[in-house]
């Protein structure tokens, strides 16, 4: 069945949850470290229904079904490339029931589906401003990391848009934009509410930060502790080899 699903280039990658795999090319898109940890601070309720945007080859959503009991995913692409990986993934995991792909523009979003009825959004986006340098805008990979699609005001837009009153939106971000991400976050009305620093080694700043975000929620920020990512040696410290393998 593998050499049946897999494209020229492609391979499967086990995702060391509920024995699912995951379709990857390294030519087109592959997932990081950053997807993994969004998927762990996360929080989804057994009848949430969650959307996650700027969803790639649908690794957010895939891992959220394995570690929660959410009704529905909804994973939003604009790559039809990496929406095609993640669709013949959910099928060969058999989660067709359960999570479904979007090949779409996020600023297109309310052709698709009606304003406010998602408990939970997620998103890894492009972390580079437009016009930092010169990017190939028909490159995969650089659509992935750049803001040549969406900006960060469209994702807080679109996520502002699918979410309920009083819904969440998870993100994770680099630090350097930390001052973007609270003023677009609160234009849209979404209001940071949990905040987590993650740091390679202990010894060093941070680099990523993950952030939740309530809609139409009262001022107040709780920072939690920092996450290290590894230990002595390079190794994995126990709480990220948690959310790998649980």
């Amino acid at each position: 069945m593998e050499k049946d699903i897999l494209k020229k280039g492609e391979r499967l990658d086990d995702l060391h949850r509920n024995g699912y795999m995951l379709i990857q090319n390294p030519e087109k898109f592959c997932f990081g470290l950053d997807a993994v940890l969004l998927s762990g601070f996360a929080k989804a309720g057994a009848d949430d229904i969650v959307m996650d945007l700027c969803s790639g080859n649908g690794i957010v959503p895939i891992l959220m079904e394995a570690k929660t009991d959410c009704s529905q995913f909804v994973g939003v692409e604009i790559q039809p490339d990496n929406v095609d990986m993640a669709r013949r993934s959910i099928q060969y995991n058999k989660l067709d029931d359960k999570i479904f792909m979007e090949c779409c523009d996020l600023k297109e979003l309310g052709k698709l589906y009606n304003s406010h009825q998602f408990d939970v959004v997620t998103c890894n986006p492009p972390y580079i401003k437009a016009q930092s340098g010169a990017v190939n805008s028909a490159d995969g990979k650089a659509i992935a990391r750049h803001e040549i699609m969406c900006t960060l005001n469209d994702v807080f837009e679109a996520a502002a848009k699918m979410l309920r009153y009083g819904g969440r939106l998870y993100m994770v971000h680099r630090t350097n934009r930390l001052a973007d991400i609270f003023e677009l976050s609160k234009k849209n009305r979404l209001e940071p509410k949990a905040m987590r620093f993650v740091h390679a080694t202990i010894d060093k700043a941070p680099s990523m930060v993950l952030i939740e975000f309530a809609k139409d929620g009262k001022p107040h920020l709780e920072v939690e502790k920092p996450m290290i990512i590894y230990a002595a040696g390079n190794v994995y410290t126990k709480e990220v080899n948690d959310i790998f393998y649980n």
